[in-house]
């Protein structure tokens, strides 16, 4: 979870896990609405965007998208003894709740607009 092996910059973690996490909210709102018909393939749609949000985020941040996710392991390598995780841990948990706060007030916001045709 250190950042050392990544080459990005700080600011450009953070975005990519906005972008990441705003990506997977979005569509499992979409995919869970009641507006919607996605029958049974909406846990397949969820479970296919998930892999490939790691697939693009673990070779830029070794993304998280999911604070529960980066913050236990960073805990355990706190106690014994790799200070590192820890340190970086922030990012993993703000810019999730930041992207699924867009998520939701986006999603809110076309659910509205589309309600109102």
């Amino acid at each position: 979870m250190s950042f050392s092996r990544y080459s990005v910059h700080l600011q450009d973690r953070i975005a990519v896990e906005i972008i990441l996490t705003f990506l997977f909210v979005i569509l499992i709102l979409g995919v869970t609405s009641k507006n919607q018909n996605h029958g049974s393939f909406g846990g397949l749609i969820i479970g296919l965007t998930l892999v490939g949000i790691h697939i693009i985020g673990i070779g830029l941040t070794g993304t998280s998208v999911n604070p529960a996710r980066s913050l236990g392991p960073a805990i355990i390598a706190a106690i014994t003894g790799n200070s590192a995780p820890i340190e970086v841990v922030w990012v993993f948990i703000v810019a999730p709740l930041i992207g699924g706060s867009l998520a939701a007030v986006v999603y809110r916001f076309l659910e509205g607009s589309k309600s109102a045709e």
